[in-house]
């Protein structure tokens, strides 16, 4: 062995090897049902603005920014989580936030006033926010680089699984609960029908919470970088790393960050189809969960095994090359189908536009892990979360004034088509320098897990 050789030897830690598939797939798996958990939660208050809005005399404004609770705090959150998630016992992280995001669900069920939901939808997002940077710290030690797709994509899979669910569980209360008016809890008392749905569907979490206090975690692994990509683990070296690489994370987040602002905009929809083509809400709640949970998942498990084959093909910028694909899937047809002149057309556009979120949100985190060296992995996923958060964030924020200042409360329809025209003309023009940006980046980047 020549000096040089003995001395990088002596340099680098000693690698340690990866967890067998079954365990590594097994965590994969709870974490996704947690995941799945979470989504419910998030999603279903979407589903109940019309009666939200009626008990509370809120407008469509008011409901933008209520929807935008969560986002608010889950990405500033999600910074400490990192900081914690990089140094602590992760997977208790995530069985406290699980019950955390499930108690505040149930307390917006409980809530009395305005502010009151506003507060428990900021709970849920301080649970979530433990969730995926811990998730996806976890997967970077138990796979991999060449075979972390699938199952990154498989915990994906959660947000229209869960969505889905959310949808099909939520229309079922409602149709059930208005069939019969108010029901009854224990300790809860006589409950309104969104009530009941919001407590039905918090109360399973605080029993899921304790199966991950019972789960053995993956060994971290030691970080490899060179010195000149980052010298330390700290969030000051994250937040420097980031900086020196400004246009290239500018133009990766607002991609990911115009995906999330759909997304989170289109909890406007099902009041958009009730008041412009007259689908009640337990039919749209219905229809799009059959929809999303026949989509969804196998949409994002493609996408995760065509990233792994391209990877192992040699086509090095892969995951982001399938990023660009679906932003230009999904940014005109969350537009388009607000002006068709049917609910059913424009629901079938509406099922093009879930694959191509499926397709960012599947693969967004796998494109970023190739370019974030392994110490600062879980404070680089927590700042992803935080920007792409805090920016789909203004999603419902624009809608509802639009809505109510611009367009009138009974044409929504054209201020949720307005939200990918507004957000997604910047990311559209910087995609060859973003794209520059990441293969030159990936060229001076050791991967720190190998």
């Amino acid at each position: 062995m020549s000096g040089d050789a003995a001395a990088d030897a002596m340099a680098s830690p000693p690698r340690k090897p990866y967890p067998s598939a079954a365990a590594g797939w097994f965590l994969v798996v709870m974490l996704t049902i947690a995941y799945i958990f979470s989504f419910v939660d998030r999603y279903i208050l979407g589903l109940l603005i019309e009666p939200i809005k009626a008990e509370f005399g809120l407008t469509d404004r008011s409901i933008g920014w209520l929807l935008s609770a969560f986002t608010l705090v889950y990405g500033f959150v999600g910074i400490f989580m990192g900081w914690l998630i990089d140094r602590g016992k992760r997977i208790w992280i995530v069985s406290i936030g699980v019950a955390l995001w499930s108690l505040a669900t149930i307390a917006t069920g409980t809530a009395k006033n305005f502010m009151q939901l506003f507060a428990a939808r900021m709970g849920v997002g301080i649970g979530e926010a433990t969730l995926s940077p811990a998730t996806f710290s976890m997967i970077g030690d138990s796979f991999p680089t060449e075979k972390r797709g699938k199952p990154i994509a498989f915990y994906s899979s959660a947000l229209p699984v869960g969505a889905g669910l959310a949808s099909l569980l939520s229309g079922a209360i409602i149709a059930w609960t208005a069939s019969g008016g108010t029901q009854s809890l224990p300790l809860f008392g006589e409950l309104s029908p969104w009530r009941f749905s919001l407590i039905l569907v918090g109360l399973p979490g605080l029993v899921f919470a304790l199966f991950f206090l019972l789960m053995k975690e993956p060994a971290r692994r030691p970080a490899v970088a060179s010195a000149d990509v980052i010298s330390g683990s700290g969030f000051t070296d994250a937040l420097t790393y980031i900086w020196r690489n400004r246009l290239l994370y500018l133009g990766f987040l607002l991609l990911v960050g115009t995906m999330t602002a759909i997304a989170y905009s289109q909890g406007f929809l099902a009041p958009t189809f009730e008041r412009t083509w007259g689908w009640s809400p337990q039919k749209y709640a219905f229809v799009n969960g059959v929809a999303l949970l026949i989509i969804g998942p196998a949409n994002m498990l493609l996408m995760g095994t065509i990233s792994d084959w391209w990877t192992n093909k040699g086509v090095k910028d892969a995951s982001l090359r399938l990023m660009y694909i679906g932003f230009l899937i999904m940014v005109p047809t969350a537009s388009i189908p607000l002006f068709m002149p049917s609910a059913e057309l424009a629901f079938f556009i509406l099922c093009i536009n879930t694959v191509g979120i499926g397709i960012v949100s599947a693969i967004g985190v796998t494109a970023l892990l190739v370019i974030t060296p392994a110490q600062i992995r879980g404070q680089i996923v927590a700042i992803y979360y935080l920007s792409i958060s805090w920016f789909g964030s203004l999603g419902p924020i624009v809608v509802g004034e639009l809505s109510s200042s611009v367009f009138g409360e009974d044409n929504i329809r054209y201020a949720v088509a307005a939200v990918p025209v507004i957000f997604g003309i910047i990311p559209f023009l910087m995609m060859p320098l973003t794209r520059r940006l990441y293969r030159e980046q990936m060229a001076r980047l050791k991967d720190s897990t190998e």
